[in-house]
Parts: structure tokens; sequence; C-alpha cells
């Protein structure tokens, strides 16, 4: 990506807003773009400056992170943005909605300056934002509950896989499994060029937003199971 990182910050209690507003402004490279209080600000405001990164809360009062993430994803042009949930724990059930939503990554809220803006930079890039460990781990504590029949879930269930060809299948149960793009190059005797592109297909072929999403629906379709290795 080339010039500056464009964001929306997107949190209910003003000074953290403020805060990290401040942070960001201060830091090169960087280009706020816009503020919203709530989930429906940020969807409006979104459309309107199309940013490359949100930095978005989850838990706020009307319309939440997840709902606001999943209505931002579906109306955005392309390139859509990529949107980082704001989280105070990180093993937290409206981050595994906002994962399964399209979310890119999250980020704890006592994170320092350094660390904020190292995964804003991050995902404006389009890298990974941690190590895909950390997602497995979150997927696995919700996936199993989240897959269950009768449980209320108000979103969609996972796509058919029957698309996918045997490689691209291949490539994301190592995904789920945690392995980086190195490591799945060198398990399959292939590039990491051709483990993204396989990635892409398959996140093109399911009508998904993020590498992480891609890991929940892994687990939600049964193509991976927690706990397995």
């Amino acid at each position: 990506m080339t010039g500056s990182v464009k964001v929306l910050v997107v949190d209910d209690q003003f000074l953290i807003r403020a805060g990290l507003v401040g942070l960001l402004r201060a830091a090169p490279g960087i280009e706020v773009v816009g503020e919203a209080g709530d989930g429906d600000e940020a969807v409006a405001l979104a459309a309107e400056t199309r940013p490359d990164v949100i930095l978005m809360d989850i838990r706020m009062p009307g319309t939440n992170g997840i709902t606001a993430t999943a209505r931002i994803l579906a109306q955005a042009a392309e390139p859509a943005p990529r949107v980082l949930v704001l989280t105070t724990f990180d093993l937290d059930e409206y981050v595994y909605g906002a994962l399964r939503a399209g979310a890119s990554g999250f980020l704890l809220k006592d994170s320092g300056p350094e660390r904020l803006l190292a995964a804003v930079a991050a995902v404006g890039a389009g890298d990974a934002l941690f190590a895909p460990s950390v997602t497995r781990r979150l997927v696995e504590a919700f996936a199993r509950q989240a897959a269950a029949p009768g449980d209320g879930d108000e979103g969609e269930p996972p796509p058919d896989l029957a698309a996918l060809t045997g490689r691209e299948v291949e490539v994301l149960k190592l995904i789920a499994r945690g392995l980086t793009n190195a490591d799945i190059a060198e398990r399959l005797y292939i590039s990491e060029a051709t483990v993204k592109t396989h990635l892409n297909r398959t996140m093109s072929k399911l009508g998904l937003d993020s590498r992480a999403q891609a890991v929940v629906v892994a687990y939600e379709s049964g193509l991976v199971t927690p706990g397995a290795r």
C-alpha cells in the first residue's frame, strides 16, 4: 500500500476514542479520516470516508462491533477496509463473532502505543496481525458451541466447501491449524506465492473477507475439529 494508511476510529467511550485518535494523528504514515461513537455512525462514516483500517470497539450499546463489522464489509466497495477489533480480553465471544463476520484481527485495549501502531501498519499492509496460533486458540474456544444447532446464533451457516479443489482444502486445513504461509509452503513443497494464490481463491469462492474468517469457516464446517493436530 502506498501513501498514508487511512484509519477510522470507533469507540463509544469518548476518552478512549480521543486517546486513540491523538496517538494515531501523531504517528507518521497514518491519517485519521473519522471517528465514531457507535456502530451506526461507524457504518455511515466507513461508506463516506473509505478507510483502509477500522479500529472497532466490540462492545457498544445499540449496534455493536460485530453487527457494524458485518454491515460495513457487506456494503464496502473493493478494496474493503480491514477491521481491527478492540477488546479488553482475548478469549471473548464477541471477538469470535467479529472474526466470524470478517474482521481481520483483534487487539487488546491495554496494548501499548507501539503495539497499536504496529498492528495498524500490519493490517493496513494486508499482513497477518499476529501468530496464526492466537487466532486458532480463540476460534477453538468458541467454534464448537457456535456450530451447535439451536443455540440462537444469528450468523449464517458456514459455506459449503464443495467448490474448493483438493489442494485448496489442504491449504485451508493447515491455515486453520495455525501454520504460517511459509510453514504451509514447506509442508506441501510449493512456494509461498502459490500458498497465497490458493488462499485467495478459497476466500473468493467462499465469499470470505479475511484469513481469520477462513479459520472460523474451517472449524464450523467440520473440516478441522477443536483440539485436533
